[in-house]
């Protein structure tokens, strides 16, 4: 059987390599298509595919009707709304996703946002501490429990709420679960995003929500350009909430304008960041190639994201 790698952002060499051992290991064929620019050179090389290792790459019903052999996708990551699940249902598809394996570098980067910001920038000016701030995580996934395990060594206050994560288990954690969205925006200094992208939560996080926050309150996004409302969110910071930041690993559609108008209040990475480890890329991709012998050979579907 053939298992296909088609990541135009590549993993690292060292990823690769331990991919190919995994999937050698089992008996399978590893095929490589990096920093591919044509879709056709991707439907070329799913034709005779029997599973794919993706990252950001969109799998859509093209491919999966290329791929008449293909039995398994699996996302290198826990994001997979860039491949077509009602599509790999129709035709017979196994969609997995590998959680948890780029959380602690998400994590990492979300306190390395929040020194950022509240030291100004950099800018040379004084700023504040973290120490003794309130820390509010939407939702409570493995990003979020990492986000909090590293906030404690900050000294921080953690708070969390999460719609399908019971509150005691939050406590369990050592996080303070509250009953709402909305109260978590009410109380904390800090909001950090790790909702996905769902028809519930696009454009979610809007003026209304973020203006509940206290005075000079950080929003900081590692989760999905598309939960932000772009234009109301930018009003506000703009011009009713001057003393709030925003920091984002996911560039907003109007950057220009965020940037212009929010001047010392905004900050986004160029692309997006937070996976962009040597660890997370290793963990993901060793994490995929596992999962797709373990599908192929014992039919084990334990991360399956589609029905």
């Amino acid at each position: 059987m053939k298992i296909l790698v088609a990541t135009s952002k590549p993993f690292a060499p060292v990823a690769v390599e331990g991919i190919r051992q995994v999937v050698e290991e089992n008996g399978y064929e590893l095929s490589l298509l990096e920093k591919y620019t044509d879709k056709q050179d991707l439907l070329g090389a799913a034709a005779d595919a029997d599973a794919i290792i993706v990252r950001s790459d969109k799998i859509d019903e093209e491919v999966f009707s290329a791929a008449r052999q293909l039995k398994i996708v699996v996302r290198a990551g826990a994001g997979y709304d860039n491949i077509d699940l009602e599509a790999a249902t129709r035709h017979g598809v196994v969609v997995m996703n590998t959680p948890g394996q780029n959380a602690n570098a998400v994590a990492e980067l979300v306190l390395g946002m929040l020194v950022f910001a509240v030291r100004n920038f950099y800018n040379g000016k004084a700023g504040s501490e973290l120490k003794g701030k309130t820390l509010g995580l939407l939702a409570f996934g493995n990003v979020g429990r990492n986000v909090a395990r590293i906030a404690k060594g900050f000294d921080m206050d953690v708070m969390a709420y999460d719609a399908f994560c019971p509150a005691d288990a939050i406590q369990a954690a050592g996080v303070t679960p509250v009953a709402s969205r909305d109260e978590l925006f009410d109380k904390c200094d800090i909001v950090s995003l790790h909702i996905p992208a769902t028809p519930e939560t696009v454009r979610s996080i809007n003026a209304q929500v973020v203006g509940r926050m206290k005075k000079n309150g950080i929003l900081v996004n590692t989760a999905r350009k598309e939960v932000i409302d772009e234009e109301s969110l930018l009003q506000l910071l703009s011009d009713e909430r001057p003393d709030l930041k925003y920091v984002t690993d996911v560039m907003p559609d109007a950057h220009v304008a965020y940037a212009a108008q929010l001047e010392g209040r905004y900050f986004s990475t160029p692309k997006k960041m937070g996976a962009q480890t040597a660890e997370a890329n290793i963990n993901a991709g060793l994490a995929a190639a596992r999962q797709i012998a373990g599908y192929l050979k014992d039919g084990i579907t334990k991360y399956q994201v589609n029905k």
